[in-house]
């Protein structure tokens, strides 16, 4: 398998080191505590492609230091465990844990005693605010790095490496008339950068001709017909939660746990995928089965327990439940219509009987005469008017064509007649 150039040009020490002069610049606070010998456990917190991995490596090159780098995607309590046994028969090991974040609060609790000791020091990337993704234990035993996105001037000069590289590889020139769409298409993540000219150079290399001409439409154009393979992150991020919300919706389990799978491979953050299938839990399925939302919410909380790569077998038993319920949109409409009705009539004023007299001259000006408390009457319901006059038979919610709303529709029918035309 063919090496990608981002791992070929990573840089090896902190004078190749590009960005992040706040941090590893000449006199910085951090490049002082690496060439001292003497750094803390630390969270590297930025955004994808800054590098964070990259520095964590280097600080270790630069110290001597055994390294040791686990992935929070595929790596639970046991291979912490692992990594800190062996740390304790040696000094100095540095453990790199990838996307932190991803760690439940059992994972990181794995980590407290040893980074406390001294057995290992900690580094920790993550692309999420560790104020509230790193457990305040163990958040308290580290210093935060603020990692920030590449500037336009740091950008080109990783497209100037770039060139150099492929221009010694391929004994070509390579003349790359335009910038602005690799810097557009990276979005300031080095990594997506070099995967972008790498495609576009090969691309664009055929035999016939001695010099690689690039344009900015060159590279629209490639990155645009290859996007699944440049960005699994970009568009084909946002088009795999969609087929995959789209068939829990359409009720094929088999499209669900093949999209799941998509995504969980492809190092989707789980939270994310739990969060989308709450949200579907009520949106699309609803009264059809309350007990969906139930199970949607216990799966985020356990998620948020457990991380990967336990939590891919809550992830799947709660795509195929909601997929095989019974749907209905019903309440998402009401809300939908109940909003629009606000949007055209604006702000109806609340009817006597219903509002609150906390004073006496809130009952003096009629405030709650002629409310009726249901619970003084048979089967505690009796009909009341409840929204403004000029909406009092207004319908906002239409129960769907499902066993359980047709029950609800049957006793809105009963209690509302000649009111709501149920």
């Amino acid at each position: 398998m063919q090496t990608p150039l981002a791992e070929i040009l990573r840089p090896q020490s902190l004078d190749d080191y590009i960005g992040q002069k706040h941090l590893v610049g000449k006199g910085s606070i951090l490049r002082l505590a690496i060439e001292s010998g003497n750094i803390p456990s630390m969270i590297l917190w930025g955004p994808p492609g800054v590098g964070k991995t990259t520095l964590a490596k280097i600080i270790a090159n630069t110290l001597f230091c055994p390294f040791h780098s686990l992935s929070a995607i595929n790596s639970g309590v046991k291979e912490v465990r692992d990594v800190i046994e062996k740390a304790r028969q040696t000094s100095g090991t540095i453990l790199f844990i990838d996307e932190i974040h991803r760690f439940s609060k059992n994972q990181q609790d794995s980590l407290l005693g040893a980074v406390e000791q001294g057995i290992v020091t900690l580094i920790g990337a993550t692309t999420e605010n560790p104020s509230f993704e790193v457990i305040s234990p163990l958040l308290s035993r580290c210093q935060v790095y603020v990692l920030r996105t590449f500037d336009e001037d740091e950008l080109l000069e990783i497209i100037g490496k770039a060139k150099q590289h492929l221009e010694q590889k391929l004994s070509k020139a390579i003349d790359i008339k335009g910038t602005a769409a690799l810097i557009r298409i990276s979005t300031g993540d080095a990594r997506k950068l070099l995967n972008a000219v790498e495609m576009v150079v090969s691309q664009m290399n055929t035999d016939a001709n001695s010099t690689i001409t690039i344009t900015n439409e060159d590279v629209s154009r490639i990155i645009q017909q290859n996007i699944s393979v440049y960005d699994k992150q970009g568009e084909m991020h946002y088009d795999i939660i969609s087929a995959f919300i789209k068939s829990m919706r359409g009720s094929d389990p088999n499209a669900a746990v093949y999209w799941l799978a998509r995504m969980i491979a492809s190092g989707e953050d789980p939270l994310f995928i739990a969060r989308r299938m709450l949200i579907l839990a009520s949106e699309d399925i609803g009264l059809a089965n309350p007990n969906a939302l139930l199970l949607a919410n216990a799966c985020f909380d356990a998620v948020n327990k457990i991380g990967y790569p336990e939590c891919r077998i809550i992830l799947s038993q709660t795509a195929v439940y909601l997929a095989t319920s019974p749907k209905s949109n019903s309440t998402y409409m009401a809300i939908e219509a109940a909003l629009g009705e606000v949007n055209r009539s604006g702000d109806l004023p609340v009817p006597l009987h219903l509002r609150n007299a906390p004073t006496q001259l809130m009952k003096d000006l009629s405030y709650s005469d002629g409310y009726k408390y249901a619970h003084d009457y048979q089967g505690n319901f009796t009909q009341l008017q409840f929204l403004p006059d000029s909406l009092q038979t207004q319908i906002l919610y239409q129960p769907s064509d499902n066993a359980k709303e047709q029950n609800i529709k049957q006793s809105l029918r009963n209690h509302w007649h000649g009111v709501y035309d149920y």
